[in-house]
């Protein structure tokens, strides 16, 4: 018995190393993240940023899609994707986003944003019944027009201002912000939102990694927090 336990390490080493070789032939752009065994024997479970997919065993066949556990009526595939998302989303890191903290924070919800979305505008505009229900709001943006476009540049300028908060507000209401050109976080923001599925503003993802496409009121956003944190526990 006390042999299994380093041959499987070993076999689970050697695929792994198989995988790797295999991927880096076919897809030499592609950097994994993790490269484990996933829940169904032959297949191993890889990802990259946000994103999951499963590799067979000898590194031959790419499988994409859900994995669904009959028994338990559960996505296990969503559930990497979750911590996927939330990982990435570290990777990016709070220096990198524009905060709008509560008094007391109960829950954290990353906000992909245009300035120029009128839903965007209206979910700013309610910042302060979010915050009254402890929802703390981490925006990146994700300017839809793409790069070098009228809402990129207003991005870059309220990343670039001195208070990037102030700046933000005031663009959200469609004043003028001041034109400005500095190192900013937009085009790895809008990378992170296409590679997660982004078509379209606002798009929220839980601090579990769930997506919210869409705008929700702070209200029923609460709610709906609550019920992911309850299932958690």
């Amino acid at each position: 018995m006390s042999n299994i336990a380093p041959a499987l390490a070993d076999a689970t080493g050697a695929s792994t190393q198989v995988i790797e070789g295999a991927l880096k032939k076919a897809l030499p752009e592609l950097k994994p993240d993790t490269i484990v065994p996933a829940p169904l024997k032959g297949l191993y479970e890889v990802t990259v940023g946000p994103k999951v997919f499963y590799v067979s065993e000898d590194g031959r066949y790419i499988v994409q899609g859900s994995l669904i556990d009959l028994e338990t009526r559960s996505d296990l595939t969503e559930q990497r994707l979750g911590a996927a998302r939330v990982n990435a989303l570290n990777k990016v890191g709070l220096d990198n986003m524009i905060v709008f903290k509560p008094k007391t924070s109960k829950h954290v919800v990353y906000v992909f944003t245009d300035i120029d979305c009128g839903y965007c505008r209206k979910l700013h505009s309610e910042m302060a019944q979010y915050q009254a229900e402890g929802i703390e709001i981490r925006y990146l943006f994700f300017p839809r027009s793409g790069k070098n476009t009228d809402s990129w540049t207003k991005a870059v300028s309220v990343w670039c201002a001195k208070d990037r908060n102030v700046a933000l507000t005031k663009a959200k209401k469609g004043e003028a912000v001041e034109s400005k050109q500095c190192e900013n976080p937009v085009e790895q923001h809008m990378n992170l939102g296409l590679a997660m599925g982004a078509n379209g503003t606002p798009m929220m993802v839980t601090g579990k990694g769930e997506v919210i496409p869409g705008y929700i009121g702070a209200a029923q956003l609460a709610k709906l927090l609550d019920k992911e944190d309850h299932a958690s526990n």
